[in-house]
């Protein structure tokens, strides 16, 4: 039953106005709606509710992702709408911030206005 519902991410900000510039402004999600209880975005046919808190500390570890068909068209996509990617140590690539897995898949990481880590991988 779950397997054919989609997915809805949940993410917090701090600012509505912040969250829609990036979510929708700078990754070109589809912007649904902002009401009192969440801003609304689409991607990939799943929603991300955005719900708005007067302070949090984000997680240590990635909340959303993507699989891409290819990593590093990705990450040169993030870089030019002004996106940075985290340079972790153990990444290989330090100027893309892509680390490649034992297994060859690839994934870089980046993070929303409110410290919330993202990724794009390609498996």
């Amino acid at each position: 039953m779950l397997a054919k519902g989609k997915m809805v991410g949940f993410v917090l900000t701090t600012d509505y106005d912040r969250a829609k510039a990036f979510y929708a402004g700078k990754l070109g999600f589809e912007f649904i709606s902002l009401d009192q209880f969440a801003l609304v975005v689409k991607v990939g046919g799943h929603f991300i509710r955005i719900s708005k808190v007067p302070k949090f500390t984000p997680l240590q570890g990635t909340v959303l992702g993507w699989e891409v068909a290819d990593v590093e068209a990705a990450v040169a996509w993030l870089t030019e709408r002004g996106v940075a990617t985290e340079k972790y140590p153990f990444v290989q690539d330090k100027d893309r911030g892509i680390w490649t897995t034992p297994d060859g898949s690839k994934v870089a990481w980046f993070k929303d206005p409110d410290g919330n880590i993202l990724s794009v991988s390609q498996h």
